[in-house]
């Protein structure tokens, strides 16, 4: 489960990079090209919809901005979380998510500033590491006690993006 969750931020940007590459995509069909081979192909339409460009390279910023605001989002969840539960077993998951977290933004950095060099496989590279921290964060809730707070939903919506 966690190698086929791993693909899915990866798969957005991938298929937008695999577009921009091979210039398959005419800019007016660009969301019905790219969405169909998404994980969640009604979330990809809605995100890539409200970005407000059809550009290939623009639709891969608008991802990646989207994509770091949600796990700074999910790290600041993870610190608080951290510090104010008082079970010890879920404070240590807690912990651990932040770091997973804190290592996932760095991860989204590295691909918006390989975005800019025109470096696309280091930007599905450090992706696919991002997914990685964020698999490794849901791992943890996999035996109870369950996580209540909203920060596994913030990492499913992270994968969908």
């Amino acid at each position: 489960m966690a190698n086929n969750s791993c693909l899915i931020i990866v798969s957005l940007i991938g298929v937008i990079l695999f577009t921009i590459i091979s210039n398959v995509a005419s800019s007016n069909d660009v969301v019905f090209t790219i969405c169909p081979k998404t994980s969640n192909p009604p979330f990809c339409s809605s995100m890539l919809k409200s970005a407000g460009t059809t550009d290939l390279k623009g639709l891969v910023v608008y991802t990646l901005n989207l994509a770091h605001r949600n796990a700074r989002k999910s790290l600041t969840l993870a610190k608080l979380l951290a510090t104010t539960t008082t079970n010890p077993q879920l404070k240590q998951r807690y912990s651990s998510c932040a770091e997973s977290y804190d290592g996932a933004v760095g991860d989204i950095e590295n691909a918006q500033k390989d975005l800019a060099i025109g470096d696309f496989n280091g930007v599905n590279i450090v992706t696919s590491s991002a997914m990685t921290e964020i698999d490794d964060c849901h791992d943890k809730f996999v035996q109870p006690p369950k996580d209540t707070s909203l920060l596994l939903k913030n990492g499913k919506t992270l994968k969908d993006i």
